[in-house]
């Protein structure tokens, strides 16, 4: 029986003496033996080993790597996908919400909180804030779409003030410049990302409050449209570049603007 850990299977030891040291990679945890699947990030989790036997009692603590994939690419293309669809809707290439609400909800939600999840992880805070936060802004704008369609009722759909929505905008316009900032020290694909959404939000606010209503839609249309293909590129090289071991598709090297001396010589 192999139960599932993390990124690590577990399997059982029904007798004590039983030996691990056959499956190369293995370390014995209590009743367990555990074994590494090779992945690509590592991060390290302390395990409390307490062992009572018979004639054999140990305390001690051992440390075992725990192996995470880079949820990059998940998230990036989950980004990609919502956005190039929600813009071709703002184009006026297609028309309505009905088709651009599942991949709000499935890619610009689930899948970049899920990302969010597993840059937890890896102890990765910008990641994990970035994929969070933009993964519950698209839950939250599917939800309004379908308030304004009428899905939960006519009292909600008749009370929507959309100046409202223009609030969460300004909220995250402000949050995103914070990390635009922060991205700076990743790599350039990504600051160009960064750049594209505040362009978005910008046009999203300054809209939503009626301020050169028209222009504002036409530039968060084109960046959203640019943040697409940005973020497809990026997903793209996150997975080429760990799968060939090199830089197959580059992204940029960090500006070096905000981290220390000591930290751009060990880069």
């Amino acid at each position: 029986m192999k139960l599932f850990e993390d990124n690590m299977y577990i399997e059982p030891l029904f007798q004590k003496n039983r030996l691990v040291g056959k499956n190369k990679g293995c370390i014995q945890k209590g009743m367990y033996a555990v074994s590494n699947i090779d992945v690509n990030f590592t991060t390290t989790r302390m395990i409390q080993n307490e062992q009572q036997g018979m004639g054999d009692k140990m305390n001690g603590t051992r440390e075992v790597k725990i192996v995470t994939a880079d949820p990059s690419a998940i998230g990036l293309f989950g980004l990609a996908i919502v956005t190039l669809v929600a813009s071709s809707q703002k184009l006026g290439w297609t028309e309505g919400l009905s088709f651009v609400i599942p991949w709000a909800i499935f890619l610009g939600g689930i899948a970049q909180i899920y990302a969010s999840i597993l840059d937890t992880k890896l102890n990765n805070t910008f990641g994990a804030t970035a994929f969070g936060a933009y993964g519950l802004f698209w839950l939250a704008v599917s939800t309004s779409w379908l308030m304004q369609m009428g899905v939960f009722g006519e009292i909600l759909r008749d009370s929507v003030d959309t100046k409202q929505l223009g609030m969460v905008f300004l909220g995250y316009l402000i949050f995103t410049l914070f990390m635009t900032i922060g991205s700076m020290e990743t790599n350039k694909v990504l600051f160009i990302d960064f750049v594209l959404i505040d362009l978005l939000f910008i046009g999203l606010t300054l809209s939503s409050f009626g301020i050169m209503e028209d222009a504002m839609h036409t530039l968060a249309a084109y960046s959203e449209l640019l943040i697409a293909f940005v973020s497809l590129y990026g997903a793209g090289a996150s997975v080429l570049n760990k799968h060939f071991g090199r830089e197959f598709l580059p992204v940029g090297k960090p500006f070096y603007f905000f981290k220390s001396k000591q930290y751009r010589n060990a880069a």
